[in-house]
């Protein structure tokens, strides 16, 4: 559980430990499509023949799931709730370089 943008609890268990769920508003969703860098292609092709991390990636990773949280919030925020719950990721190829991350749990209100 952590704190979200300002007020959002965030969750990926089904309930919020020491807060009751007193109203559900249902699935909140956010996304983000993100292409790849040909710099970042670059050294991870280099990282592919030495190995290691492709620290690159994962920092486009990273950015990918707190846009898609942002939203997620914001939609949440939007109808009435203070906390999302059952928060989950997945990840989806939409074209050769390209992919879309999202997030997706229940707006809730908690007390």
């Amino acid at each position: 559980m952590s704190l979200g943008e300002s007020d959002i609890l965030i969750s990926n268990t089904e309930l919020v430990p020491g807060r009751e769920i007193v109203e559900f508003y249902g699935v909140v969703t956010g996304n983000t499509v993100r292409a790849k860098h040909i710099g970042r292609d670059i050294m991870a092709g280099l990282k592919n023949v030495v190995g290691g991390e492709l620290a690159g990636y994962t920092e486009l990773l990273q950015d990918s799931r707190e846009e898609a949280t942002r939203r997620m919030i914001e939609q949440a925020r939007s109808m009435g709730a203070n906390a999302v719950v059952n928060v989950r990721f997945a990840t989806s190829s939409i074209s050769q370089g390209a992919a879309e991350l999202f997030a997706y749990g229940t707006a809730v209100r908690v007390r």
